[in-house]
């Protein structure tokens, strides 16, 4: 593990862009950017669109490690280049921003409540070659619908079990069991949630470390203790569909925790824009989420 991002992770000022729509998200990032499906014939052609997309943005000089720590990638982007270097080396040799990678193969269909995430067979080998990538970190997803006790207890044994994993390869995972925020439950789902993830941090090793990605709470500061639990590195808040000025807002009233947004990062953004407006824009969006995220 490479102790420079560990540090920037812990305690640099900033968030972490998510820049891994993977195939089932990308039609519809793509047509937010301006770019319809009849543009494209074949996953092929579409991936290439979303690789440029997403290097005009890593490119962007509003794009560094002074106020964005992080980047997610998704597996396809970390095997392509960036300006000719790999993109994972890219970011941090050239722009000082900590790389992730997603590694889950998607949601399983709901029981008891929640989406539990999909078998992810070869996963020792995509870690191996992440590392290859000198990536710091992984993350995966689950979805929590309804404040369900056994559900919620399923999706983070399943979390933890898999964070272990990741561990034992030298990367540090960041656990991401997202709470709808149109759950009618929403608010004592997160209690369940807290309860559960307080467990199995305290059962980890004292040399272990996790990040923690979550909804933004019903109730502003409840992820405090998680905040300053000593085996989380960094809690850092999804977007989940609400808009960027709205996340912002929610996230500023949750001190320590930062942003990791994905579609709230690119609103605004579009294919037809020049560099200059698309500069602007992106740099408009990053100070923004920069702002809400050091409060």
């Amino acid at each position: 593990m490479n102790d420079q991002m560990l540090q920037q992770m812990k305690s640099g000022a900033g968030f972490i862009a998510a820049l891994d729509q993977s195939g089932g998200s990308t039609p519809k990032a793509l047509k937010l950017y301006g770019i319809e499906g009849s543009e494209y014939s074949s996953d092929a052609e579409m991936f290439d669109l979303m690789h440029q997309m997403r290097s005009r943005i890593m490119t962007s000089p509003a794009f560094t490690g002074r106020r964005v720590l992080g980047a997610i990638l998704f597996e396809m982007t970390m095997d392509r280049e960036v300006e000719g270097m790999g993109s994972a080396e890219y970011l941090w040799n050239e722009k000082n921003i900590v790389p992730f990678l997603k590694v889950d193969k998607g949601l399983a269909d709901e029981t008891d409540g929640v989406q539990l995430m999909k078998p992810m067979p070869g996963l020792d080998e995509l870690l191996g070659k992440a590392s290859s990538h000198h990536v710091f970190g992984t993350k995966m997803r689950s979805v929590v619908k309804l404040a369900n006790r056994s559900g919620i207890s399923a999706i983070v044994d399943q979390q933890f079990d898999i964070g272990r994993q990741i561990l034992g390869a030298g990367l540090v995972p960041i656990i991401e069991p997202e709470v709808d925020i149109h759950s009618p439950e929403k608010a004592e789902a997160e209690v369940m949630l807290k309860e559960s993830m307080t467990a199995q941090l305290d059962s980890l090793g004292h040399d272990q470390g996790v990040m923690l990605k979550l909804t933004l709470p019903s109730t502003a500061g409840f992820y405090a203790d998680l905040v300053a639990h000593p085996r989380v590195v960094r809690v850092v808040a999804l977007s989940g569909g609400y808009t960027r000025e709205d996340a912002n807002a929610k996230l500023a009233a949750n001190h320590g925790v930062i942003a990791s947004f994905s579609r709230a990062l690119t609103e605004g953004l579009s294919a037809q824009q020049s560099d200059d407006e698309f500069n602007s824009t992106l740099d408009a969006s990053i100070e923004s989420i920069y702002q809400a995220s050091i409060t």
